[in-house]
């Protein structure tokens, strides 16, 4: 078979896609970057590719508390709204897809060789869980084997569909502080986890944020920072925020869930349930109301409904 029957024939299996950059399902912030690729293969739902998107990347062999921060900071972005996107490397990239779709938010994963194959093999499980609920992306053709030089190129499509980048564990000599590199040299945010000075997988996190990147404590400090740059995205083109209605006054899904939630506390799941509507609808959301100033964002990933 040639090159363009292989891609036909993967192309007619459903959630196969294969986007040209001229494509309006191309992803906007993908052609914004200096290098975009020409097309992509994707499996899953390319709605994904779209939405408000914060990196997350780190070191392939982190500590256990290096795991757990990435699970539970993607876990909490994700139901602020935020994509999570990755690379589906070993360490802190799993555990970053692995709490965003836990949260109930849509992850992307962008691979450094064919969208045919899973590297690493282990995370296959892993793969589909991601293609079921978000995207996994690729845009080497299909076939291509998983080669050294082919990861750092595709690091700046995992910084180049996100808002923002955050490093959780990194040594001096790491493929994260490229995707950092990348997403400053995008014009994008970079964020950093402070650890142990006595722990090698912090120093190349000290290193950005000597450099410049932002330290973060909590996932609230990025969505402080990230929060108008997601909102200016979610607004139709030519629009801006004082001349766009708050959501809730001209959408009834607002109103309804404002309604639903009350005053007490209540997570992102209790919220889907009684409204029901659908976790991905009410994350984002709960992001807008949150901007808005309608909403509290508490620990433990609850939300209530602010006094007028």
């Amino acid at each position: 078979m040639t090159d363009e029957q292989i891609e036909t024939e993967w192309a007619s299996h459903p959630n196969h896609h294969i986007i040209d950059k001229d494509s309006d399902d191309f992803p906007e912030l993908l052609k914004q970057i200096s290098n975009p690729p020409g097309r992509l293969f994707v499996v899953g739902n390319i709605d994904a590719l779209h939405l408000p998107s914060l990196a997350i990347v780190g070191s392939r062999n982190p500590t256990r508390q290096g795991r757990q921060n990435a699970y539970e900071f993607a876990k909490h972005l994700g139901r602020s709204g935020f994509c999570i996107v990755s690379g589906l490397a070993s360490g802190i990239d799993a555990a970053a897809h692995e709490g965003a779709l836990d949260g109930g938010a849509m992850t992307v994963a962008f691979l450094g060789h064919g969208i045919d194959q899973v590297y690493p093999a282990d995370n296959e499980q892993l793969a589909n869980r991601i293609a079921a609920k978000g995207a996994v992306c690729s845009e080497f053709p299909i076939g291509s084997e998983p080669r050294r030089e082919h990861f750092p190129q595709r690091n700046r499509l995992i910084s180049g569909l996100s808002l923002g980048t955050l490093v959780v564990e990194a040594a001096k000599r790491s493929g994260s502080l490229i995707s950092a590199r990348l997403a400053s040299e995008q014009g994008r945010e970079v964020f950093a986890i402070p650890g142990s000075i006595h722990n090698p997988m912090s120093r190349g996190c000290h290193q950005l944020i000597r450099q410049g990147a932002k330290l973060v404590e909590s996932a609230a400090d990025i969505v402080s920072e990230l929060g108008p740059l997601a909102l200016h995205l979610m607004q139709p083109p030519d629009e801006s925020v004082a001349s766009h209605p708050p959501a809730s006054e001209h959408d009834a899904d607002y109103e309804m869930l404002l309604q639903t939630m009350g005053f007490d506390p209540a997570t992102v799941d209790e919220l889907a349930e009684r409204s029901g509507l659908t976790i991905d609808h009410v994350s984002s959301m709960l992001l807008i109301l949150e901007l808005e100033g309608k909403i509290d964002a508490q620990a433990g990933g609850r939300y209530s409904r602010l006094h007028e």
